[in-house]
């Protein structure tokens, strides 16, 4: 009997493992305030987590992903059951209800319903064929679309996490953005975005007391925080500032491992996984982050490649899918650092310290090549046929 022969994608394992090691120098150093008697507890940790979503990873990489096609539904119900779980039983810590205690671990639900609605939307998706479809239809498909990514948005919003709603957000818009659906429907989705950041900014800058409303107290805060971090520099500005002061005393080439002041001072709170990247900034400088930046696009760019030559329109969503939630999440957690935009729980890809975050991203890369490798063995076989 042949045996099966699968061609992996050597160069995004290349990046995930350049990425590993970035994450345990980052956290090693960005966990010293919180880990000086036990200085590798967080290291540790985070190489376990890395080893156990590696084999998901592995996993997921020889399972036929065409599988998942009768299983979406499933699997994206079971995300919503557990999303609700958390919101009547999870665990409450700093504020938000987010984590299921599972006895000897915690997960974040919020975490996998990512994943599971990019299945679930490539599958919608991939129904309709890649022809542009009528406005109708398009109509149609987006309210079915806009509907399955309402629920789970809900749910992590009232978590509070808008960090990862957000992030919920981004999956569906970018799928949408590339399907079939007509540019008719595109665009007003796009100018009534635009509309609507444009006239909160208005209700901001005229009717302060209304906007206020508009958010709970936290996200407010962090709001301020944002837009005044100078004024609020004691309280709601506080970690932006001393972050954006971290990044720019990197200059070049940075302070040198373990010896940026703002990170080992303790100076920037939760250092090892949402503002990890303040570590990068300030201990290796602008060609660290600048190389960082890079392992990122690499990434993204080999992803978009698997997706440009997959022959199956299933894959081609599911890599879609995932080149969205990483660029968006990469985006997000750099431009907090910076203050381009506020502070939200959104973590760094691979880099920050968290187990569901990372096991859910290297699941989403195991896609990517089970997608991959299976393209490449279908023209494998048609040309061997062809010349036959």
């Amino acid at each position: 009997m042949r045996r099966k022969k699968y061609n992996l994608d050597y160069s995004i394992i290349t990046i995930l493992f350049l990425l590993f090691l970035i994450s345990l120098i980052a956290i090693y150093s960005g966990s010293g305030q919180y880990a000086q008697s036990q200085p590798y507890y967080f290291v540790i940790r985070q190489t376990v987590w890395y080893v156990f979503g590696i084999l998901i990873m592995m996993a997921v990489i020889f399972f036929d992903y065409e599988l998942l096609k009768h299983q979406a539904f499933r699997l994206y119900a079971a995300g919503i059951f557990l999303l609700i779980c958390v919101h009547f039983f999870g665990v409450f810590r700093n504020g938000a209800q987010r984590w299921l205690n599972l006895g000897f671990f915690e997960v974040q639900p919020s975490e996998f319903i990512k994943i599971f609605l990019i299945i679930y939307l490539a599958v919608l998706l991939e129904r309709h064929g890649n022809r542009k479809l009528s406005l109708k239809m398009s109509i149609h498909l987006t309210l079915k679309i806009m509907a399955v990514t309402l629920i789970p948005f809900v749910f992590i919003f009232l978590q509070p996490d808008l960090g990862s709603a957000l992030t919920i957000f981004a999956i569906a818009f970018t799928m949408i953005i590339v399907s079939s659906i007509s540019i008719k429907v595109i665009l007003p989705i796009l100018f009534s975005m635009a509309a609507s950041v444009a006239g909160l900014v208005f209700i901001y800058a005229y009717y302060s007391d209304t906007f206020s409303r508009l958010f709970q107290s936290h996200q407010m805060e962090r709001i301020y925080g944002w837009l005044n971090p100078s004024e609020y520099a004691s309280d709601y500005g506080y970690q932006l500032q001393q972050a954006v002061m971290g990044i720019g005393s990197g200059q070049l080439s940075g302070a040198g491992f373990n010896q940026g002041k703002q990170i080992q001072n303790g100076k920037v709170p939760e250092a090892h996984t949402d503002f990890v990247f303040t570590v990068v900034g300030e201990e290796y400088g602008f060609i660290g982050a600048s190389i960082l930046i890079l392992l990122y696009f690499l990434l993204l760019y080999r992803i978009t490649k698997v997706a440009y030559e997959t022959n199956n329109l299933f894959g081609v969503y599911l890599c879609i899918g995932v080149i969205g939630i990483l660029a968006f999440q990469v985006f997000q957690n750099i431009a907090m650092t910076i203050g381009l935009m506020p502070i939200t729980g959104i973590t760094l890809p691979f880099i920050s310290y968290g187990g569901s975050s990372l096991i859910t991203n290297l699941m989403m890369v195991g896609l990517v090549i089970s997608v991959q490798i299976r393209s490449s063995r279908d023209d494998l076989f048609r040309k061997k046929a062809i010349s036959d």
